[in-house]
């Protein structure tokens, strides 16, 4: 019997569709799920594929061809620990086992180091698209040894999407960098479905109508703002529920999930004393949608504006175009300047521009302007920050006014806007060339004797003023 390229663990529909994607280059697939059913019925609804499913851990392995290739597609944490057990004791010396689901980047570090210690290899590959893009072609993240990415490339390249001819995959880095980049990644996306949910929210409160928006979001699709999620968004707002005839939109409860990759991105921030105020915003609101009983209570107590926008709305879709590309920069910026501080902390080697270039195809962030941080990046491989290339620079510059505009027209309607805010916020404060933490210190040498450094003095010397007793 012909020994399978690869073989797959976990047949949900990701785990699926990977395989189907992977079959349909030119390689044949064993399959594995603890269900056998669920193994059988995959066999049964592909006839003619070039297949293998096994009902037991020993006949997937003994399936295939060495060194053997060994994608696990099942729940991130215990899980993923799990199956590695089972399989460990199965496999050879250069054995290589994969996790493409969304594990944190230390536990991918953990199971390398264990992993190798066996003879084993490991890959920690993040994997976006979702389940279309896991069929058709996704954005692939893989870490690990670059020996490793050598056997697997041919694999790797054949699935993933395609831009310009150029696959959306790229060694990432060693460890855990994979599924580092893979967390941020998700972490950009939080931000950029909340600066879309509320460009959305301001359109409504401005009385446009669910085709109206759908229009907008088209047209918009078709400029600087091109990408899956603006697509998709145009698409949702075009669906009218089949129950109600009314837009689908307006039938869904406004409570968000979560998985906690966005709450990963925060905390790893947290640790490194890098600003993500945009994403961090994206995740508070979230929490606070999930919150819907004590909100609904709230709206009968406490007060704010009655929503009442006469702005024409041609001005009002054009000022909110540019808030929300221009909070988009700072997101996506923000993000960046996590990946390069932490890729240097680690040693990682991460190449930017490379990172940019295979988000461009296949994942939840592909987007038009993504060409743009590649090239960035191409161009200043040491950027300190996104918002000081050229071409942002530019965007930021002429983008601004409206930006603003956009901000204090939510305000002053009660309507909630925090990651446009969080963005502006960010950029004012990363543009100003003294911030009140002066005040701050100040603050903190008064209660603490923290010490302070001077305008007047070399940067490094530090004092202390003797001040007043407070009393009571």
């Amino acid at each position: 019997m012909q020994k399978s390229d690869f073989g797959l663990i976990g047949l949900a529909v990701m785990g699926q569709n990977l395989v189907l994607n992977v079959e349909s280059r030119g390689f044949q697939v064993s399959v594995y799920n603890r269900t056998t059913a669920v193994t059988d019925q995959f066999i049964a609804d592909n006839p003619g594929k070039k297949l293998v499913g096994a009902k037991t851990l020993e006949e997937f392995v003994g399936s295939l061809a060495s060194p053997r290739k060994i994608q696990i597609m099942v729940k991130a944490g215990a899980p993923v620990d799990a199956v590695i057990d089972q399989l460990v004791p199965l496999l050879d010396e250069g054995d290589i086992i994969i996790d493409g689901g969304n594990s944190l980047y230390t536990d991918t570090e953990r199971r390398d180091e264990v992993l190798s210690q066996m003879g084993l290899r490991f890959i920690g590959a993040g994997v976006s698209g979702g389940e279309e893009g896991a069929l058709k072609g996704p954005s692939i993240m893989p870490g690990g040894p670059a020996s490793t990415w050598e056997v697997m490339k041919p694999i790797f390249e054949s699935i993933s999407a395609k831009i310009d001819g150029v696959p959306c995959v790229t060694h990432i880095g060693p460890g855990g960098a994979g599924h580092y980049v893979k967390m941020v990644h998700n972490g950009i996306e939080y931000g950029d479905m909340q600066l879309i949910c509320e460009a959305y929210n301001i359109f409504k409160a401005a009385g446009f109508t669910a085709d109206e928006m759908a229009k907008v979001f088209t047209d918009w699709n078709n400029g600087e703002l091109e990408s899956y999620l603006i697509q998709i968004t145009s698409k949702i707002f075009e669906e009218k529920d089949a129950e109600t005839g009314k837009p689908i939109i307006d039938v869904i409860v406004d409570k968000a999930g979560q998985k906690g990759t966005g709450q990963w991105t925060l905390e790893n921030a947290v640790e490194n004393a890098i600003v993500i105020s945009t994403i961090n915003a994206a995740v508070e609101a979230r929490i606070l949608s999930s919150k819907k009983a004590q909100r609904v209570a709230a709206s009968k107590e406490l007060r704010g504006p009655k929503a009442s926008i006469t702005m024409e709305k041609a001005d009002l879709i054009a000022k909110v175009h540019d808030a929300l590309y221009a909070s988009k920069i700072i997101s996506y910026a923000q993000g960046l300047d996590l990946i390069k501080t932490m890729g240097e902390k680690k040693n990682w080697g991460l190449d930017l521009s490379a990172i940019a270039r295979i988000w461009r195809g296949g994942c939840i962030i592909r987007a038009r302007f993504l060409n743009h941080i590649t090239e960035a990046y191409e161009r200043n491989s040491g950027l300190v920050n996104l918002v000081l290339d050229p071409f942002f620079k530019e965007v930021l510059n002429r983008t601004q006014q409206n930006w603003r505009d956009t901000v204090a027209l939510a305000v002053t309607n009660g309507i909630p806007v925090p990651a446009f805010s969080a963005s502006l916020g960010y950029f004012d404060s990363y543009r100003a060339e003294r911030l009140p933490a002066n005040l701050l210190q100040a603050q903190r040498d008064f209660f603490g004797a923290h010490t302070y450094e001077r305008l007047d003095k070399p940067a490094g010397q530090f004092f202390h003023t003797d001040w007043p007793d407070v009393v009571g």
